[in-house]
């Protein structure tokens, strides 16, 4: 399940309660969080193909923690 970005989701975030920080390309703040899931995986592809995007690409960063960072680029 993918968690919009607010100040309670980034406090979570601080606190290792989630596994996956989004971030769409060129955007400064998170859009949201997940636990990284193929569910979530799914639910990303939707809302891309709902905001009208004809794909989507995810680059995935692992952080030293084990925690990622995924950034979102569609149709670049």
């Amino acid at each position: 399940m993918i968690h919009p970005y607010s100040n309670a989701t980034q406090t979570r975030w601080d606190h290792g309660e989630f596994k996956v920080q989004l971030n769409q390309f060129g955007n400064t703040r998170p859009m949201g969080f997940c636990d990284g899931s193929d569910a979530d995986i799914t639910e990303l592809r939707e809302i891309a193909e709902s905001e009208g995007a004809d794909e989507m690409r995810i680059e995935k960063k692992v952080l030293k923690s084990g925690r990622e960072i995924w950034t979102l680029h569609g149709g670049d």
